[in-house]
């Protein structure tokens, strides 16, 4: 189970958080305590509540039971208060594409009631973090999708918050792109801002968070750092074998006994053990030879697999 955090490091306390919508259950009774300054990560699939949760703690959605606090406040008593916390970064862009890049930053700015002084001297400050210098006065349309995430954070960051949710952050964007958000967010980690991420890519899981929980159809699953979670639902390595569509099926009762797990995928079997390359030797032994074979480590799609029968994506 995951470490409690003591409640004087606690920003953020959920006990039994529920959001009911008719017969669904989006999110159904969570606990959980993220700590000040630590990157907390929700992983799931699409539908599985991550989303609901990140509303209800920025304070834009109700819950239907349980207690919530952020910063001590109740987002829904104190919703103003507890929103001047926080800076969000919602699954979708939503940049005003018309204006340039630096009057996005302005007028949201002055949204928040922030003065005209305070903003000329942290506007360039945020242009700079998020290396858009040199497109101050370019039009929000013209950026590369990397670019206006980037945009987003930097807006988000406005306030100065104390937290920064961050929901879905690199969906939609390329290899590279993704690595240097990866990068800015580590450095706001660094100088003590509370990061709380959804996502349902593992490897920005595994990056990111310096600990998570595993959520799916509203409830937790498992809950811990990304090395605990992967130590203690998985083995070491995981083959990934290729028989064809139509054989792997097959062949799955002839390979179970050499490995502690067996997972039949529709275009692969997963094969868990901590000795990958002795069972691919032990394969060949046997008269088996798959179209394609791969030995990796454990991942935490592995552990989300094995904990509900389908992959993060799904």
């Amino acid at each position: 189970m995951m470490s409690p955090v003591p409640d004087s490091d606690a920003i953020i306390t959920a006990r039994g958080l529920t959001k009911v919508y008719g017969q669904v259950r989006a999110v159904d009774g969570i606990d959980f305590d993220i700590a000040a300054g630590e990157s907390f990560g929700l992983l799931g699939p699409n539908g599985a509540g991550k989303s609901t949760t990140m509303r209800m703690i920025g304070g834009t959605l109700g819950r239907t039971g349980g207690t919530l606090g952020v910063a001590g406040l109740d987002p829904e008593a104190d919703g103003p208060r507890v929103r001047a916390h926080l800076g969000v970064v919602p699954q979708q862009d939503n940049l005003d594409e018309e204006l340039s890049v630096r009057d996005n930053l302005y007028i949201y700015g002055r949204y928040f009631g922030l003065s005209r002084a305070y903003l000329r001297e942290k506007i360039p400050d945020l242009l700079e973090f998020a290396q858009l210098t040199e497109k101050s006065r370019a039009k929000v349309d013209d950026l590369s999708g990397g670019m206006k995430r980037r945009l987003t954070i930097a807006r988000a960051l406005i306030n100065e918050p104390r937290i920064l949710l961050l929901d879905e952050p690199t969906t939609g964007l390329d290899p590279q792109a993704r690595h240097t958000l990866w990068d800015k967010l580590f450095r706001l980690k660094e100088v003590g801002v509370t990061l709380v991420v959804t996502t349902h890519f593992m490897d920005e899981a595994e990056q990111l968070c310096d600990r998570l929980i595993v959520v799916d159809h509203g409830r937790i699953q498992a809950e811990g750092s990304p090395r605990e979670l992967i130590a203690r639902h998985s083995t070491r390595e995981v083959v990934e074998v290729r028989f064809g569509a139509d054989r792997n099926a097959e062949v799955e009762p002839r390979v179970r006994d050499l490995a502690e797990r067996v997972e039949v995928l529709p275009d692969r079997l997963l094969l868990y053990s901590d000795h990958g390359e002795g069972v691919l030797e032990a394969l060949a032994e046997r008269g088996l030879h798959p179209v394609t074979s791969l030995v990796r480590r454990s991942s935490l799609e592995d552990v989300f697999l094995h904990l509900t029968g389908r992959s993060l994506v799904d």
